[in-house]
């Protein structure tokens, strides 16, 4: 399991369309790089004035990151990408 370390989250990108809404079926290249996630596991927070402050998502929230932000990992065969707290931009309700 990897366990990111102060406020770092562990995400799992989805899947981008492959399709329009008109029905065309876009290939690979043509295809926009997703931009919501899903958390995996998140850091215990980061160290602000000698207290710890907690990462705000939660495990299995979705969420907005920035564009080509993080660092891609893969582990036991599945991609996943570490982030920086300030890279997320919205939490997906």
């Amino acid at each position: 399991m990897i366990k990111p370390l102060a406020d770092r989250v562990l995400i799992k990108m989805e899947e981008g369309e492959e399709t329009t809404k008109s029905g065309i079926i876009l290939t690979s290249s043509a295809q926009e790089k997703p931009q919501i996630a899903k958390v995996i596991e998140i850091g215990p927070g980061k160290l602000v004035d000698g207290k710890i402050e907690p990462v705000n998502v939660s495990k299995g929230d979705r969420i907005i990151v920035s564009k080509y932000s993080g660092t891609e990992v893969k582990y036991e065969g599945e991609d996943y990408i570490i982030v920086k707290q300030e890279d997320i931009l919205a939490v997906v309700e």
